[in-house]
């Protein structure tokens, strides 16, 4: 106690609560920083007493000196040890001492009007005083006698370390971001630190003296960087020598192998020395910064294995760091080290420009064009990036997993080529870029400006936020993962920014809102970023391995930063709801018919429209400018769906329906309907697709100037759907059938190909194809844990199944069914039924195999028998894979009775034969597999021959009233009721000769079918095939048709059908519709040149002045043909016109530019009396009269024609003869319209 009071009577009288306060400060001194600690400092023991008294008077006079009130003693602060800073402090805070409480809310005011949407730390009156330690991986820690925490500290002197210091000025963040921080917090000073004097530190500085004489270089004999060059060309061992110079650089610190180790490079005007720093001198990483002189002392030359052999600088047990030094400078103000360790030979190391620039200079800089080398096939460029200097302040945390920031709020910063920095940055930071690399639009996805940090790059806080709270939500899930990703595969870092953009958008199109019971493992939030490496992983190489020492040392500097890729049609990820709601949005904005209608023909042209899109905007008109991809899981239609004959794409957000195709296993490389149900539940990424908008309206429009009032529409509606093949998808996460199915390919599941492995089969059972084949097994039970890690999970359940042969389906359609139970009665209800040959009998199995290969007791050699299976209610979802000609496994789960799965035979009266088969009703809870390897026995039901399927022409020419064909569909036609609503739809199809065939659906009892749109081909199996009063053949749908899209029109590699070539005598009396004729033009009979606008009405006589987009120009002709055998007059418009007159295509657009001054201009050029309807002097008129009577007579062509179905085949015809008139029967010319004109060269 004597010494309490001599310490208040240091300070004379007092109030009372002042004396409160200085009594708590000595004890709290008492208490917690009696003993330093460490063995260094064994002498404080015996002067505790008096270190004590003379420790708080000078921790008084600091605070004093520190405090905004000088006359009063701050009463409202309180000491504080660091473990109850760590346990009771919960919230991000600030304490500085000198802030008066005007100061505080100036700065509170200042920083959150900076940063919107931030708040502001948090005040706190609390005193910190400790032991400054060196922690391990370089750390610095706060220490007292209750423990330690860690510190961050902007530009610490080495003098610092290991002294006495009171904190006035710092922050404190209880946790990181993510609350995962291993150290529960750590302070970061504002300010510097007052360093308690000698006297205070009970003899501390005594024990330091004893600790500098080490014998080894000291820094009066330093070295400059030129001669240290020299020393390391020319090795001598055991030699340790002192360096100094300006830090040019700074190294990120890297742990290899459980070594940690930083390089920084000292520099002259002409060399740069590199000098390795690890063990216990790792703190000097905070000390040191670009621009600095230092001296180091003790250093010794090291060969680094992983660099070419070159050698290095390496520090010592003995090694000191002077900042601040000059020539002449004195060894007391040293950072000295208190172990006495004589120095060994260090083990090799683990193998494995200008001043700062801102913002605004960049945002000047970044349009100035850098050096462009190779051209990219996707039509990008590779681009070289600039080293820079840099300084700015966080605005935005983008993604803290991933290392992506935003800096002035123009400016991205990407760290995640650098090693995970204990701290994270946070909005309000200060930092300065050395040697970072800056790029321009590296990324779509990202500002323009960005910055790359590479392991040559360096990184320094300059001053830390002052706003606290959790930051946004970052962009990409996951702690890191993405990053580790990126070390283990190298890729370029427009690869690594589309991945993290991809990794954002999966979290939002396939994490729900709601986390699964039980979680996961791994989580989610991991699983998306593991698939967005995944895709991108298939759709660009992985480069070669990191160098991590040539990429800090080497020079002139090399990383993968320095060149990157600059790609407009890099691809873009949309959510189904996003697809879905872009689509529905802009599906009604183009409704304007081409040319000018009447009121008949534009209510026809909008009854039905069909808007078809492409995922790749080089390809045709798309919803973006970039490519787009989806990714979804493939799902049987649900009793929600708009269309119930199509598989569903479906993610966390919605579901589309899709009309899937795939390429058949032949040699033609043709296309068939998907069969195969191991795409169920399989998560999948569609690279190429088409999106199809089809449009219904009911409209009484008078003309197509009133298409923008929507009182003459009564009601229009809209379906949406996909199309694509399955060669286009790229598997990220197969089911289990999936995983079984490609096991059995020998497949790598992701692969987009499925046939790219199949040579693996045919190599033999060699050692290295069965390597291959088990590290493929292990990835794909892998991948199937991610997304069906709970099936794996269900105990086995007992089943029973058979094996079954589709030999005929028909078309799903609203039948009388028992809804719910019989109690309930009858009512519609959605089904379909198919024709199967039984393979083989019931076979029982305790756990459900699944698509698993078919089995010798699953087939029955002589069984011929077959089943109707009816499909109503839910189990009608499975329509869209059920094939003819493909075999399934049917089970009926947790049941072992066989009779189940035996159809029941249809009851007749005695004496009746009858033929039908007996039938099964399929329950919804039943399950169907495709086999696409069944076995290859010489058994019947192996070598049934495949369903007759007829082609256009066949159909023509047969006589069956039944038939199964497939076509080409040309031409869709909506069939309306008299009510005015679409009751039914007809079809044009022909084959390749070119001959074609009408066919009616009758929809009135059916869902809609999507799908059948031109250009793609469709296979109608059951249709009546009936002849027309007029003779013609057309098909229509029987109660038990059925249609099924086999190949789409975009994927389609066929071109399509010619017509067939007639002369014109024949033709006239043929049914063909289209053909093909050749011949000479015998003249032109009229010709019309026009800008008409449909807001206008009609004709106009001068330019659009209405700016509605709508002006086109029309271009139509009449002319004579013949052929030798027959004369037909040819009707011509668009570019068949310009083909006839022997224009090129700057002519014609002169003679456009022309015509538009006066918007309408007619010849008819009729032989020898030229009729006009204008000034017949005028230069145009007789520059057209020109053409028609010039090459063009005479010349010989190829037209593809239609021939006009209502014309007459003859006219009677008045000749007058002097006063006598005659009447003669005379057969009209053929009126055809020219759809394609080819000129012919003369022989």
């Amino acid at each position: 106690m004597g010494s309490l009071q001599g310490f208040l009577d240091r300070f004379g009288p007092s109030s009372e609560a002042e004396s409160v306060w200085l009594q708590n400060l000595f004890t709290f001194i008492h208490k917690h920083l009696r003993t330093p600690g460490g063995p260094a400092h064994s002498a404080a023991a015996s002067q505790s007493a008096a270190g004590v008294c003379e420790l708080s008077v000078c921790v008084v006079e600091k605070i004093q000196e520190r405090c905004s009130l000088r006359s009063s003693r701050p009463v409202s602060y309180r000491p504080l040890c660091v473990s109850e800073l760590i346990a009771q402090q919960h919230l991000a805070c600030v304490s500085n001492l000198s802030w008066s409480t005007n100061q505080h809310r100036a700065w509170t005011r200042e920083e959150e009007l900076s940063l919107p949407g931030q708040r502001s730390l948090p005040r706190v009156n609390l005193l910190l005083i400790g032991w400054l330690r060196a922690g391990r991986g370089g750390e610095w820690r706060l220490e007292d006698g209750s423990g330690s925490v860690r510190c961050e500290l902007t530009s610490p002197s080495p003098r610092w370390m290991n002294r006495l210091a009171f904190l006035p000025h710092w922050n404190y963040s209880p946790h990181d971001a993510s609350g995962r921080d291993q150290d529960r917090g750590h302070l970061e000073l504002i300010g510097s630190p007052d360093l308690l004097g000698p006297k205070a530190e009970l003899g501390l500085a005594a024990g330091l003296r004893g600790a500098g004489h080490d014998g080894g270089a000291g820094p009066d004999g330093a070295l400059s960087v030129r001669e240290a060059a020299g020393v390391l060309r020319n090795r001598v061992r055991g030699q340790r020598v002192s360096v100094w110079g300006q830090v040019g650089s700074v190294r990120p610190l890297l742990e290899v192998s459980g070594s940690c180790f930083f390089f920084f490079c000292l520099e002259d005007q002409q060399q740069t020395v590199p000098v390795l720093v690890k063990g216990s001198r790792l703190w000097w990483a905070q000390c040191v910064c670009v621009g600095v002189t230092v001296c180091v002392t003790a250093l010794r030359v090291c060969v680094l294995r992983g660099w070419r052999g070159n050698s290095v600088l390496c520090v010592t047990d003995r090694s000191e760091i002077h900042t601040g030094y000059t020539p002449g400078h004195t060894q007391s103000e040293a950072t000295h080290t208190q172990e006495h360790t004589h120095p060994e030979d260090l083990e090799p190391l683990p193998l494995s420009v200008t001043g700062p620039a801102h913002s605004d200079q960049l945002q000047k800089d970044q349009e100035e064009a850098e050096p462009e080398e190779l051209p990219v096939p996707s039509g990008g460029r590779i681009k070289r990036s600039r080293v820079i200097s840099y300084q700015g302040t966080v605005t935005e945390v983008v993604s803290e997993g991933a290392g992506l920031y935003l800096l002035d709020r123009k400016v991205g910063l990407c760290l995640a080529y650098q090693p995970p920095a204990r701290r994270k940055l946070r909005p309000g930071d200060q930092v300065e870029l050395h040697q970072v690399h800056f790029l321009f639009r590296p990324s779509p996805d990202f500002p323009p400006s960005m910055l790359c940090c590479c392991l040559g790059s360096s990184l320094r806080v300059s001053a830390f936020s002052r706003v606290g709270g959790a930051s946004r939500k970052p962009s990409c899930p996951g702690d890191g993962v993405l990053p580790r990703l990126l070390l283990q595969s190298n890729r370029g870092v427009d690869q690594y920014l589309w991945t993290c953009n991809l990794a954002s958008q999966l979290a939002h199109s396939l994490v729900p809102t709601e986390p699964p019971r039980p979680p996961l493992h791994p989580p989610l939030p991991h699983c998306v970023c593991l698939l967005s490496w995944k895709l991108s992983e298939t759709l660009w190489t992985q480069r070669g391995q990191r160098d991590i020492y040539s990429e800090m040392l080497d020079w002139p500097h090399c990383c993968p930063l320095d060149q990157y890729q600059v790609d407009p049609f890099v691809p873009q990820l949309l959510s189904v709801s996003d697809l879905l709601q872009s689509l529905r949005s802009s599906c009604w904005s183009s409704l304007l018919p081409p040319g000018v209608l009447s009121s008949s023909q534009v209510n026809s042209a909008l009854s039905w429209s069909c808007r078809m899109l492409t995922s790749d905007p080089r390809t045709g008109d798309s919803l973006r400018p970039r490519p787009l991809l989806l990714v979804g899981v493939l799902q049987l239609p649900s009793e929600r769906s708009e269309f119930t004959q199509s598989l569903e794409l479906r993610d966390a957000t919605a579901a589309v329906s899709c009309v899937v195709t795939e390429t058949t296993e032949q040699d033609d490389g043709g296309q068939r309907s998907a069969f195969n149900t191991a795409w169920i539940g399989s998560l999948v990424c569609v690279r190429s697709f088409t999106m199809v908008t089809e449009r219904f309206l009911q409209s009484e429009f008078p003309s197509c100037r009133h298409l923008d009032q929507n009182g003459f529409i009564s009601n229009r509606t809209s379906r949406v759907y996909l199309q694509f093949s399955l060669d286009h998808l790229i598997i990220l996460s197969p089911s289990v059938t999936m995983a079984t199915h490609l096991r059995m390919r020998g497949a790598e599941p992701g692969s987009d190909d499925l046939h790219r492995n199949k040579r693996e089969e045919e190599e033999g059972d060699d050692e290295g194809s069965c390597l291959k084949k088990r590290r493929c097994d292990e990835e794909l039970s892998s991948s199937v844990a991610m997304v069906t890690a709970h099936e794996g999970g269900e105990p086995p359940r007992p089943c029973i199944s058979m094996v079954i042969r589709v030999e005929s389906k028909g078309g799903v359609a609203w039948r009388n069914a028992v809804i719910g139970g019989s109690d309930e009665g009858a009512g519609l209800q959605l089904g379909f039924s198919a024709t199967a040959l039984l393979i083989g009998p019931v076979v029982s199995w305790a756990r459900d195999p699944k698509n698993q290969p078919m089995m010798e007791k699953e087939a029955e050699p002589e069984r011929e028998e077959k089943v109707l299976l009816q499909f109503s209610g839910v189990s009608s979802r499975w329509f869209p894979l059920l094939q003819p000609g493909s075999v399934y496994r049917l089970t009926a789960p947790n049941t072992q009775d066989s009779s189940v799965l035996i159809g029941c035979s249809v009851a007749g009266q005695k004496g009746v034969e009858l033929h039908a088969d007996s039938s099964l009703q399929v329950r919804p809870d039943w399950r169907i597999h495709t086999l696409t390897r069944p076995l290859l026995l010489p058994h019947t039901w192996t070598q049934a021959p495949p369903p007759s399927v007829l082609s256009v022409s066949q159909v023509l020419d047969c006589r069956s009233e039944v038939v199964t064909f497939q076509g080409r569909v040309t031409e869709r036609v909506s069939l309306m009721d008299r009510r005015g609503g679409a009751s039914g739809v007809r079809l044009t199809v022909c084959d390749q000769s070119g001959r074609s065939l009408c066919v009616y659906l009758d929809l009135s009892h059916a869902p809609y079918p999507p799908g059948l749109l031109p250009g793609n081909q469709v296979l109608l199996s059951g249709f009546l095939r009936k002849i027309s009063r007029s003779g013609a053949v057309y098909c229509s749908l029987s109660p038990v048709g059925c249609v099924t899209v086999t190949s789409l029109g975009d994927s389609s590699r066929l071109a399509p059908p010619p017509a067939p070539s007639m002369h014109l005598a024949h033709w006239a009396s043929s049914k063909t519709v289209e053909a093909q004729v050749k011949g000479h033009v015998v003249c032109v009979l009229h010709l019309q040149l026009q800008w008409s606008c449909c807001h206008q009405g009609g004709q106009n006589t001068q330019v659009c002045s209405s700016h509605c987009g709508s002006a086109a120009f029309r271009a139509t002709a009449r002319l004579v043909m013949d052929d030798g055998t027959a004369e037909a007059h040819v009707w011509l418009s668009g570019q068949p016109v310009q083909a006839a007159l022997g224009l090129a295509d700057s002519q014609w657009a002169g003679l456009q530019r022309v015509v538009r001054v006066r918007g309408h201009v007619q010849v008819f050029p009729g032989g020898r009396s030229l009729r006009t309807d204008g000034d017949t002097e005028d230069v145009l008129l007789h520059f057209l009269l020109s053409l028609c009577s010039g090459d063009v007579i005479g010349q010989q062509v190829t037209l593809t024609c239609r021939k006009w179905t209502n014309q007459s085949s003859a006219e009677v015809r008045r000749f007058s003869r002097g006063d006598r008139d005659f009447l003669t029967r005379r057969l009209r010319p053929l009126q055809l319209t020219c759809s394609h004109l080819e000129l012919q060269e003369e022989s």
